[in-house]
């Protein structure tokens, strides 16, 4: 396996994430603690979770199964989500990052966070504000690197340009959606990330479970499937171009011999700026089909399929602003 430097700073990541966003919800305590201990076995050390992923419980459990494994693992997580009752309890602002930071590291059980991200971009407070309480926290030790998810071009330009006019800590990567379905990236924050070196981490690699033929009909939710657990955004995501899509890649992920999560996620991985796509197993099982892509690679036929599917920088389905998703807030 051929580890990737994370964007600029010279750390060395697997070129997948695994994802804790099913941890301490659909996924139980138990459950998910094997599944970290899983991944990290097979060679992956890169976790991603959030302060909102089941009311904070991914981040506990989280912290609970890399008692004794923390120093070689790197940690992300993720602040903006309303976490309270307070008006005050959400959003960028320097009063939110700081305590939101403490708390993570609390239930993270944790003096540091590897990579602490803005999980979305808050147009009511200026970046600068924003940038500026981030980096005290880079500067007392408490977050190692700063970055974003679903940010659109412009604002992780913005974030770049104002942090080094002010001499903030630097944005290192951005956590887009990103797969087959939705190629949209493609045109504007893949060639920013390749001009400045910013890690790209995609989530939703596998359409989040659309381009696995989990639904066979528009409307039809199997019942432990993330559409009937979340319903809008992403039942909504489910439309006739999208399931016809899908029917395709299922087909063309038998012809090569892989499965339909191996091929989205190899596909997701080789392609160009991205560093580590994010993967969210519910069960050991999914983990375990995931874990070969680790060595696997997206030959120039099996590319060239992928692209008659949906040609590059297209979108088949909107997993950018579906239900207002990628929508900066203004709380």
């Amino acid at each position: 396996m051929q580890y990737r430097s994370l964007g600029r700073t010279g750390v060395k990541v697997a070129p997948l994430c695994l994802g804790a966003m099913n941890f301490g919800g659909p996924t139980n305590e138990a459950d998910s603690i094997q599944i970290v201990h899983a991944a990290l076995d097979g060679g992956i050390n890169f976790v991603d979770t959030a302060n909102t992923y089941n009311g904070g419980q991914s981040e506990i459990v989280v912290g609970k199964a890399l008692v004794g494994r923390r120093d070689k693992v790197i940690l992300a997580t993720k602040a903006h989500g309303k976490v309270g009752d307070d008006v005050n309890d959400q959003g960028n602002s320097r009063r939110h990052i700081l305590k939101a930071c403490e708390d993570s590291l609390r239930r993270l059980q944790t003096d540091y966070i590897d990579l602490y991200q803005l999980h979305r971009a808050n147009l009511e407070i200026p970046i600068d504000e924003t940038l500026g309480a981030l980096t005290d926290l880079v500067r007392a030790g408490k977050v190692h690197y700063i970055g974003c998810s679903n940010f659109a071009a412009w604002m992780v330009m913005e974030a770049l340009g104002v942090g080094e006019r002010r001499g903030f800590a630097r944005l290192i990567s951005a956590q887009p959606p990103y797969n087959l379905l939705d190629r949209r990236i493609e045109n504007e924050l893949v060639p920013l990330a390749e001009r400045y070196n910013v890690a790209v981490l995609p989530w939703g690699p596998m359409g989040q479970g659309i381009l696995l033929g989990r639904y066979a009909s528009v409307g039809a939710m199997p019942n432990d499937s993330r559409g009937a657990r979340h319903a809008a955004p992403f039942v909504e995501r489910i439309t006739a171009r999208a399931l016809e899509a899908s029917a395709k890649f299922v087909t063309l992920a038998r012809e090569v011999g892989k499965t339909p999560a191996q091929l989205a996620l190899t596909w997701c991985k080789d392609q160009p700026a991205i560093t580590a796509p994010i993967m969210g197993p519910r069960t050991l099982a999914q983990l375990r089909e995931m874990l070969p892509v680790l060595e696997m690679s997206l030959s120039d036929a099996e590319r060239r399929a992928c692209d008659a599917i949906n040609p590059p920088g297209n979108a088949i389905t909107d997993f950018h602003n579906t239900s207002g998703w990628m929508k900066a807030s203004t709380n």
